[in-house]
């Protein structure tokens, strides 16, 4: 492992570590803590235009945290992942995330962020260009959690076992191959 990943894995770690201090326990619970998670990702998908088509990846919970997933299936070529990630980077900072860790891989970037409110928030982009959003919750107190109510703007097959890759072709985002 380089220093650099190392360095960027400490951080990850660090990261996921202060988000269940506990600070946020008894405020709020895990299902409010789940909608403020699907509000954040509601504003960033609505911020990026054209729009893009997006589905729900899998809520996971643990004892004091949620994390919630969003899959983009238009297909972002790579001459067009700069200015995605660009749009998405500076809508982050305009909102007061803090940038705590960037990827600038070409074929796999990354931003992390966090939150004033310490929610970690992170846009990753893998194979085909597929591109991937998660929330992180801070430690909240226990509750069960319900399936987000945001309405995916992407079909998906009910009974499929993943999310394909990306399938929806956008005459601005897909240009120049994919």
């Amino acid at each position: 492992m380089t220093r650099k990943s190392l360095i960027f894995l400490a951080l990850l770690v660090g990261s996921f570590l202060s988000g269940c201090s506990g600070k946020q326990e008894g405020k709020v619970d895990m299902q409010e803590a789940a909608d403020r998670a699907d509000a954040i990702l509601d504003s960033v998908l609505a911020e990026i235009e054209p729009n893009v088509r997006w589905v729900h990846g899998p809520t996971t919970s643990d004892s004091c945290t949620v994390t919630r997933r969003r899959t983009v299936m238009t297909v972002v070529s790579a001459q067009r992942r700069g200015s995605f990630l660009g749009v998405v980077d500076r809508f982050w900072r305009k909102n007061g995330y803090r940038m705590t860790a960037v990827n600038n891989n070409v074929d796999v970037p990354a931003i992390y962020a966090r939150t004033e409110d310490g929610f970690e928030v992170r846009l990753t982009v893998a194979d085909k260009g597929q591109v991937h959003f998660t929330v992180d919750t801070p430690c909240v107190r226990f509750s069960e959690v319900a399936d987000s109510t945001s309405r995916a703007t992407a079909p998906l097959d009910p009974q499929a076992q993943y999310i394909p890759r990306p399938n929806i072709h956008s005459d601005f985002w897909s240009a120049g191959g994919g």
